[in-house]
């Protein structure tokens, strides 16, 4: 494969074909985002033609591929006729494909209905992770998210209702020492109107500064220490109420690593977590250089 560098997936995806059907991100304003802001990661779509072209040097390698990755980070821009395509190529060069799947942005449904990603979903695209990153329009706002708790609600509820599946993200941390209650409630209120299949959290962090980060909140941000994280994915797990939800806090920029099915392993869990506040020595936590991005 023939990638413009660098190329991002979820942890999940670690054995797909990671295949790149566009370029960076068309939105690419969120302030706690650098994954695409080097120059060569300048929005664009790619050509159906150089996809099939990697697409036939796979299928030439004879290598075996079970999953697909749409990337990079906004492959849900395309039309449905483009996805359709690069479904139809996907299933025509490797026919042993059995899910591809792809980030999305809220706003890339806005106008695909659930008929249409329904279609999609019969080709192989079975799984969105979306971004919500909080379900507080306030802290949303000032991380310039250009989404809000209905936008992400509705395309949540579109990709259910397509009965595909989705995997949602929370960014632990994002509102700092002010705004964490309120966005750990909020999100928390956010996957308990949506149901998510599954739903994972990791840090904020800013390994280039938080400069661009600081400004959207003009002064009035203040990072969260351990503790502070700790407290707020406390408040997240109280007020989640969700009937079948895989739950992971396993990122590499966790410090406390907490997997299990909510509702059912929620006392399990918010036990853990009121340990690590109370009683840090007693639970494994990751120390700072065991700790990724």
């Amino acid at each position: 494969m023939r990638y413009v560098e660098n190329v991002f997936r979820p942890p999940s995806e670690a054995r797909s074909l990671i295949l790149q059907v566009t370029n960076g991100c068309s939105w690419n304003r969120c302030t706690f985002c650098e994954m695409y802001t080097q120059p060569q990661k300048r929005f664009r779509l790619n050509p159906q033609a150089d996809i099939e072209r990697e697409l036939q040097g796979i299928a030439g390698a004879g290598l075996p591929v079970r999953r697909v990755f749409l990337a990079d980070g906004d492959a849900m821009t395309l039309s449905v006729r483009r996805l359709t395509l690069i479904l139809e190529a996907i299933r025509r060069y490797l026919p042993g494909v059995e899910r591809v799947s792809s980030y999305c942005l809220p706003r890339n449904l806005r106008h695909k209905t659930p008929a249409e990603l329904a279609r999609l979903r019969e080709l192989g695209l079975s799984l969105y992770y979306v971004g919500c990153e909080s379900g507080d329009d306030f802290v949303l706002e000032r991380v310039h998210k250009g989404e809000d708790f209905a936008s992400s609600l509705a395309a949540l509820e579109k990709i259910a209702a397509a009965g595909a599946r989705s995997s949602v993200m929370i960014l632990n941390g994002l509102g700092g020492r002010r705004y964490s209650e309120q966005h750990a409630v909020n999100s928390a209120r956010l996957m308990n109107a949506a149901q998510p299949d599954f739903l994972s959290t990791l840090v904020v962090s800013f390994p280039t500064g938080a400069e661009r980060f600081e400004q959207g909140f003009e002064g009035d941000f203040e990072p969260l220490d351990q503790a502070g994280l700790f407290q707020e994915m406390l408040w997240l797990l109280e007020t989640l109420d969700l009937e079948s939800t895989v739950f992971r806090s396993d990122h590499a920029s966790n410090y406390l690593v907490l997997k299990g099915t909510l509702n059912a392993d929620r006392d399990r869990l918010l036990a853990t977590v009121r340990a690590a506040i109370d009683r840090p020595a007693t639970v494994p936590l990751r120390q700072e250089w065991q700790r990724g991005l």
